[in-house]
C-alpha cells in the first residue's frame, strides 16, 4: 500500500535542515538542495530521537554531503512578561496577577457564548464562554477570513469546539454596535495588513445566525476602567455592566 518515488539529478545539498518544530516540514527544492529531516517524526513514530539524528547525520557524511546544519526549533510561547512589555511599550500601564487574586474566576460553559470582550450590559445572561474582540468575528480577522462562507464555517468551527458562537449589536446602531466589527469594516486595521470583511453588520449577523451562531444585543454606555487578559486555560470571568471592564480571554 505504499508509494514508491523516483529521484532524479545529482546530488547538490548545501545544509542539513534539522526540523524540531511538530507537525511541520519544507519542501524540497531541486534548484536549491538540501537535507531536509523532520526530527519530530522520529517522536511520533516511537524512535530513539538521538540515534536517528545521528544516523542521518552519518547518513549524509556517507554520501558526501555538507557537515553543515541548522536545527529549526518552535518560537518560544508567549508569556505574560512579553504581554506586558508589549502593552507598556504601546504606553500603557499593566501589572501580571495571579489568578487566586482575580475574584470572579469561572471554568468555561459549554453553554456560555463565546461573546465580544464588551464590559457593557447584554440580553444573554449565558455570560462564562471565551470572551474575543467581536467574539467569533476575531477568529476571522486574525485569519484574514473575509467572505460569508468562510465565517459561516468558522462559527461551525466554534459549535464543534464545544462552544457557542456569537457576534453582537447594540441598542443605538443595531448591527453595527460591535466596536471591533465597526473598526474592521472601515478600515481602521488596514495598515496593519487585515483585509476588511466583503460584508456588512448585518450580512454578517444573518451569516452566524444562519450557521447555528447567535445574536447579542448589547445597552448602555462603554464605561470600561480596564482590560482583563485572561491566560488561565478554560476560565473565564464575566461581565459586570455595573463595574465595567473589557475581558479578554487570550487562551482562547
Amino acid at each position: 500500500g505504499g508509494v514508491i518515488e523516483m529521484h532524479h539529478g545529482s546530488h547538490e545539498e548545501k545544509v542539513v535542515l534539522i526540523n524540531l518544530v511538530n507537525d511541520m516540514t519544507l519542501e524540497p527544492i531541486e534548484d536549491d538542495q538540501r537535507f531536509i529531516v523532520d526530527g519530530w517524526a522520529a517522536g511520533k513514530f516511537n524512535l530513539n530521537v538521538p540515534k536517528f539524528c545521528v544516523a542521518a547525520a552519518a547518513t549524509v557524511e556517507m554520501l558526501g554531503g555538507p557537515k553543515k546544519a541548522k536545527i529549526i526549533i518552535p518560537d518560544p510561547p508567549l508569556t505574560p512578561l512579553d504581554i506586558k512589555n508589549a502593552l507598556k511599550g504601546r504606553g500603557w500601564e499593566a501589572e501580571i496577577v495571579k489568578a487566586e487574586a482575580m475574584p470572579g474566576m469561572v471554568t468555561v460553559d459549554p453553554k456560555g457564548i463565546l461573546k465580544c470582550v464588551d464590559g457593557r450590559g447584554s440580553d444573554n445572561t449565558a455570560m462564562r464562554g471565551p470572551k474575543m474582540p467581536g467574539g467569533i468575528y476575531a477568529i476571522a480577522h486574525n485569519r484574514g477570513t473575509t467572505s460569508l462562507d468562510g465565517l459561516k464555517a468558522i462559527t461551525k468551527e466554534v459549535t464543534a469546539a464545544g462552544h457557542v458562537p456569537s457576534v453582537h449589536g447594540d441598542h443605538s446602531s443595531d448591527m453595527l454596535g460591535c466596536g471591533f466589527f465597526k473598526l474592521w469594516v472601515t478600515g481602521r486595521f488596514d495598515e496593519m495588513g487585515y483585509a476588511r470583511p466583503e460584508f456588512d453588520a448585518d450580512q454578517g449577523a444573518a451569516a452566524v445566525k444562519d450557521a447555528g451562531g447567535v445574536i447579542e444585543m448589547h445597552h448602555g454606555s462603554h464605561e470600561e476602567k480596564v482590560v482583563l487578559i485572561n491566560l488561565v486555560n478554560n476560565m473565564t470571568l464575566e461581565p459586570n455592566e455595573d463595574d465595567q471592564r473589557f475581558i479578554v480571554d487570550g487562551w482562547a
